[in-house]
């Protein structure tokens, strides 16, 4: 009689990669969701006044109705972005750099006056500074994962980088809108660091930052103004600019838990631009310190996400490009709200997702568009991988099994 070899019942058992269940990151979809949900709640209660006077026999609603349709066409620019492999977009960054510069230069030549500044085409509806910030982040990426060998190399790496983020810096410059060109300035550093480059390009590249800001804050008066009313507000609150006087006037009414949403004054009295530049202290006033942690906390959460998905891409500008957009949004929130407490100079930044604006929505929702498409290749690929390996070690165990199992063998001379 022979007998059998059989597998032993040690082996481990093969565990099965699990399905891609989710195409969203769960975490980062509600932060979003809730901003832009309480941003329309918030700019409904703050611009019916502003509606009122500027946009007569329209409804007080005017702004937030257009509020609600730039939102809903963001979403849908977004959602189509997140299905698309943020890759197949590489091909397309120059053109899109192209068309973005022409437009800025379309703007001097031919955008709407506003404020003594030029910003927008078609009749005000475009502003293409807000395009450029996040073309930016696109072109910056792919060139910066194009040069990746020899980017420490100054005449390969930094020379080209100031002119490429100078050339769109300075047209936006000449509008003028210091603030955007100021976060042009600061995302291209950011991303060039994030690339890998040694210290010394990037201590060069803060001189850059720090020469430009000299060079604006003594050569404009408008720069030269808000340094001014910034360090006599660090002095004496009350020697702020007006701006910033009102803006903590309303921090101050609103206290920890606010007078209640549509109850604060400051807007309808004295707050300048209340749906727009100033629509924190507005919230401020209404939902408080709570409601001030509440929506700084939505951007820590898209900050957090941002850099975790970065950290996941698969390429190196798909990893430039996550937390380019995730760095632009906090970034941008962040000097909003410092420059309302007067912890930083006038910068005249939106508040992400809640100020009013359809330029502004329309970009950052489709860099969260984009942000989720790098989230979901990335998990793809891992979920792929996953299976090749489950694949390749279920065929490895049935090779062995097929080796180790023997037939069994009949004794000499005995018939069967």
């Amino acid at each position: 009689m022979g007998e059998a070899t059989t597998v032993s019942s040690t082996t481990p058992p093969i565990v099965r990669p699990r399905p891609l269940r989710l195409s969203l990151d769960i975490p980062l979809f509600l932060a979003v969701a809730f901003l832009l949900g309480f941003g329309l709640l918030m700019v409904y209660s703050a611009s019916w006044m502003p509606s009122a006077n500027q946009t007569e026999g329209r409804s007080v609603s005017y702004f937030f109705l257009n509020q609600i349709k730039w939102a809903f066409v963001g979403t849908v620019i977004a959602t189509v972005v997140m299905y698309i492999d943020y890759r197949r977009l590489y091909p397309l960054v120059l053109f899109m750099m192209g068309f973005t510069t022409l437009m800025l230069l379309a703007v001097l030549f031919f955008g709407q006056t506003l404020n003594n500044s030029k910003r927008t085409l078609l009749g005000g509806s475009v502003q293409p500074a807000e395009l450029a910030k996040l073309v930016t982040i696109l072109y910056l990426a792919v060139w910066l994962q194009s040069k990746r060998n020899v980017l420490n190399k100054i005449t390969f790496g930094l020379l080209p980088l100031i002119g490429i983020i100078g050339l769109v810096a300075g047209l936006i410059l000449l509008e003028p809108d210091f603030s955007t060109a100021l976060t042009i300035l600061a995302i291209g550093g950011l991303l060039f660091f994030l690339a890998g480059v040694d210290i010394r390009q990037i201590i060069l590249i803060i001189a850059v930052i720090v020469v430009v800001a000299f060079l604006v804050t003594n050569f404009s008066s408008t720069g030269q103004t808000r340094i001014r009313d910034f360090i006599a507000g660090l002095q004496d609150p009350l020697a702020a600019s007006y701006h910033i006087q009102r803006a903590q006037e309303a921090v101050v009414r609103g206290g920890i838990f606010g007078v209640g949403i549509g109850e604060g004054t400051t807007k309808l009295t004295s707050l300048p631009l209340p749906h727009h530049d100033s629509i924190f202290a507005v919230i401020v006033e209404e939902t408080g310190l709570i409601g001030a942690l509440f929506l700084i906390a939505g951007y820590l959460v898209i900050l957090w996400r941002g850099l975790l998905i970065a950290r996941r891409a698969p390429d190196m500008a798909g990893s430039l490009i996550a937390a380019g957009i995730s760095l632009w949004i906090t970034l941008e929130a962040l000097m909003n709200i410092l420059a309302m407490l007067n912890l930083l100079p006038a910068t005249g930044n939106v508040l992400p997702f809640i100020s009013i604006g359809g330029s502004s929505l329309v970009t950052t929702l489709t860099g969260v568009g984009l942000l989720m498409s790098v989230a979901r290749v990335s998990a793809r690929e891992k979920e792929t991988s996953e299976r090749r390996v489950y694949g390749a070690v279920v065929s490895l165990r049935r090779g062995d099994r097929r080796r180790r199992v023997s037939r069994p063998r009949h004794p000499a001379g005995l018939g069967q």
